[in-house]
């Protein structure tokens, strides 16, 4: 048997972290067993699909190494509505589906219960289709329905507590449960591997796969993924949108590499290793089926120590995208024509070990590229405190006097300017700097200064010394 695996979006919003994850078990699944992924889009929610969501899950995946036409598909939903509608009729005809015309209000009124599911009314009314007439499956009276779960062993459901449930509205169109079984019937999916969330609907859905005479694919269901405050996260709530991490400056390989965690840990004392060690390690039935923990921190973490591990050249190309703007990106403060390449490749190295996100990138080097540097008004009212004004007037006269403009000297000569007023380096280059870069923090002073120049970097001394008049 060819395993096949499938993962299966919705084109409705932006693409969540929980499905990224779920995409790469399945993907990594697939290859160990040497069998096929196959993406299906689920699109027949016609009011919220947008063909831009499903292009954006195209991107998202490629961007986590799931490449187009490494694949099967994408298979669309919408284009299997015929067999969703015989596999209706099937069930209908074989007595294991019944027209039902209860509304809600119906049911309400009969059980006296807002929370009471479906209580069988129509089982036995012989409804033939029509209008305002769903279809529901007949739930099995008696016997257990035992779902063997490569994570979660053998959940047992009693079958007399799974209502009657609709699996074909009135209008003939199948709901999500009957659609999913016959999608994953008719492409052949040996293996489906999900979220948590949708365990409650497995002992339906294996219901369905007994009645149509399949048998059942291996079922694996992994850990929801969960705040700090332990809630499913939520994209009404959290930050949960693949490619707002993408747009921020994480790397795909970190991503991943984290995302990976939410449930799994390889061998050894280490969380951050290659993907071709989660590849060879990774085991579905290792995953912890607890809640995981999605950290932003922790991923954030994570994304610094892969951002200092790539070769300087590399670093400065995965830049590139905050330094000019994309479709997503928002353009740098600076005009393109007053980005110095070669600048930016001189203190490059320095900025790679101070950044946790490439997105940080802007603020750490915008003085250089930049006619006056942007203020931070907090910066400047802590840095240019009494003494500031005579500190700068030393710094202007000591820099004008230099006959070597190298960080070594430039750190000498401030070092003698702060030891004539009893002025630690620290304090002594705090005015300094807020007057050349606008902030307190940012790249090592004396290199920034470097390579910034005399002329520009006297002239901002300067400038700062007037506004302290």
């Amino acid at each position: 048997m060819t395993v096949r695996v499938r993962f299966a979006p919705s084109p409705t919003g932006m693409f969540h972290v929980g499905g990224a994850r779920s995409a790469l078990q399945n993907w990594i699944y697939a290859k160990q067993q040497g069998g096929v992924f196959v993406l299906r889009i689920e699109d027949t929610d016609a009011a919220r699909n947008k063909p831009e969501w499903t292009e954006g899950i195209l991107s998202a995946l490629e961007w986590i190494g799931i490449a187009r036409g490494a694949y099967e598909g994408p298979y669309f939903q919408s284009q299997y509505a015929a067999e969703h509608r015989a596999a209706a009729q099937r069930l209908f005809e074989a007595g294991r589906a019944y027209y039902c015309d209860c509304t809600r209000e119906d049911v309400q009124a009969r059980t006296g219960s807002q929370y009471q599911g479906y209580d069988g009314f129509c089982r036995d009314r012989g409804l033939e289709p029509g209008p305002g007439r769903a279809l529901r499956f007949r739930t099995p009276d008696e016997g257990e329905t035992v779902v063997v779960d490569l994570i979660r062993g053998e959940p047992t459901f009693e079958n007399k507590l799974i209502e009657d449930f609709v699996i074909a509205r009135a209008d003939g169109s199948a709901v999500f449960l009957l659609a999913n079984v016959v999608d994953d019937m008719t492409m052949g999916i040996t293996h489906v591997v999900r979220a948590e969330e949708h365990l409650p609907n497995t002992p339906k859905q294996q219901l369905l796969w007994d009645a149509l005479g399949v048998k059942p694919p291996v079922w694996a269901h992994v850990p929801v993924v969960v705040n700090e405050k332990r809630q499913k996260l939520s994209k009404r709530r959290d930050k949960v949108a693949l490619e707002a991490y993408r747009d921020e400056g994480y790397l795909a390989d970190a991503m991943r590499n984290y995302l990976m965690l939410l449930g799994w840990a390889p061998s050894g004392d280490r969380e951050i290793v290659p993907w071709s060690v989660i590849e060879e390690e990774y085991r579905l039935e290792e995953v912890n089926p607890s809640p995981a923990f999605f950290d932003e921190k922790k991923l954030r973490a994570f994304n610094g120590e892969y951002i200092r591990a790539l070769p300087v050249d590399e670093f400065v190309a995965a830049c590139q995208p905050w330094l000019t703007g994309t479709e997503t990106i928002a353009p740098p403060p600076w005009q393109p024509a007053e980005f110095d390449a070669e600048a930016f490749a001189a203190v490059a190295p320095l900025a790679q070990t101070r950044i946790a996100v490439l997105s940080e990138i802007v603020p750490n080097v915008d003085f250089l590229f930049l006619a006056d540097p942007l203020i931070d008004e907090a910066a400047w009212a802590k840095a240019m405190k009494e003494g500031a004004a005579e500190l700068l007037d030393a710094a202007i006269a000591a820099y004008e006097a230099l006959e070597s403009w190298d960080a070594e000297s430039l750190k000498a000569a401030l070092e003698a300017v702060g030891a004539e007023r009893g002025l630690k380096l620290g304090k002594a280059q705090a005015p300094v700097r807020v007057a050349v870069t606008g902030r307190t923090v940012g790249l090592p002073l004396f290199e920034s200064l470097e390579v910034l120049g005399r002329e520009r970097t006297l002239a901002r001394l300067r400038a700062a010394r007037v506004r302290l008049v």
